[in-house]
């Protein structure tokens, strides 16, 4: 009922970078459902309580490696001794407000770690597909009204928004320079790409400063949830979206290798498109519980107001398109947090994937 992609991940060697994460957690258990062959590259958890722990996925998969991107070496080895033929890099420093606090860590892991990922792949002779996961915020950001398309300008004003520009630019730079379309089969055999997603929401995210977590974080404390930028209008969707984009991409540049290596967005519909009190007050809503209150501080550092993905490419280069809307999603959402603690996370898990796919 999961697998969307005609047995195509059955037996397939794929590797996962920061599969202990939110996204990759939840990658890494539809990759092995589908019976792919995975292994987890990736640092600790960031709770004990996150998806990635409860749904003991890293118990179910071939590898579960923990090692940080940035040692260069040590991803050639890991490549070198499980031969992957699709690598999905989504291990990153994912956080706006904490990447003014660790500006040059989260630079070395997102623009040096990405290289690192790369460098890997282009040493390692069974790797036929690379997707690289950066960031809708890669965009040089104009608060403009209109969704970015793959080909405006990268940039970012913080720390974490500019090294996802850089990385896309790094991504692009040795696209050309040792992955060309134009030497494939001759040089390389190498399909390269780089995926962008909105705000990405889901079961099983404990991350700091994040709608969700520090909702349902809230809740469960019985506190009021203080929402800091209420106005602030983002893509959001369920974590499932952007993921099965990913994986469609990758099936499709393993039959056509130099049709579809370039920049892709992910998205939600325009209509699901909502401002961050808009989505929690959806979330409270669909739990049964929690109360929002304003914590807007004009003093705090910048994030984007607004920010939106064109997804026009995808739906009609890659025949892909969002399948909820935002009060499903939300809906999903609460579902996942209002059952993890009574039941088998791995089975909400793949009930969840049968819902969205449904």
């Amino acid at each position: 009922m999961i697998d969307i992609f005609n047995n195509f991940y059955k037996g397939k060697r794929v590797l996962v970078t920061g599969h202990t994460g939110f996204k990759g957690s939840w990658l890494s258990i539809w990759l092995h459902e589908l019976g792919a062959d995975v292994v987890g590259v990736s640092k600790d958890p960031f709770t004990e309580r996150d998806n990635f722990v409860l749904s003991g996925i890293g118990n179910k998969i071939r590898a579960d490696i923990r090692a940080d991107i940035r040692d260069g070496e040590k991803m050639k080895e890991i490549f070198a001794e499980y031969q992957p033929e699709i690598v999905f890099h989504l291990a990153a420093q994912p956080l706006v407000r904490l990447s003014y606090d660790i500006p040059v860590e989260t630079y070395e892991t997102n623009v040096m770690g990405t290289i690192n990922i790369m460098e890997a792949i282009r040493a390692t002779d069974s790797v036929k597909v690379g997707v690289m996961i950066t960031t809708d915020k890669c965009y040089e950001n104009k608060e403009q009204i209109w969704g970015y398309r793959e080909n405006e300008p990268m940039g970012g004003y913080d720390p974490y928004s500019s090294s996802k520009g850089a990385a896309e630019i790094a991504i692009s730079s040795w696209r050309r320079s040792f992955f060309n379309p134009a030497d494939y089969g001759k040089k390389h055999y190498v399909s390269l790409a780089s995926v962008r997603a909105g705000n990405v929401i889901g079961g099983g995210d404990w991350a700091l400063d994040r709608i969700i977590p520090d909702c349902i974080k809230a809740i469960e404390a019985g506190e009021p949830i203080a929402i800091r930028n209420k106005k602030a209008v983002r893509p959001w969707q369920h974590v499932l979206e952007p993921l099965s984009g990913y994986m469609l991409l990758a099936q499709k540049m393993w039959d056509e290798p130099t049709k579809y290596c370039e920049g892709w967005n992910f998205g939600p519909r325009a209509e699901s498109i909502s401002t961050v009190w808009e989505v929690a007050s959806k979330l409270i809503a669909n739990y049964g519980k929690g109360e929002l209150k304003d914590m807007s501080d004009p003093n705090a550092v910048h994030e984007a107001n607004l920010l939106m993905l064109d997804i026009s490419k995808a739906k009609f280069k890659l025949g892909w398109e969002p399948r909820m809307n935002i009060d499903q999603c939300a809906a999903l959402v609460a579902d996942w947090y209002k059952r993890y603690k009574t039941e088998d996370v791995y089975n909400l898990c793949i009930e969840e994937i049968k819902k969205y796919l449904g």
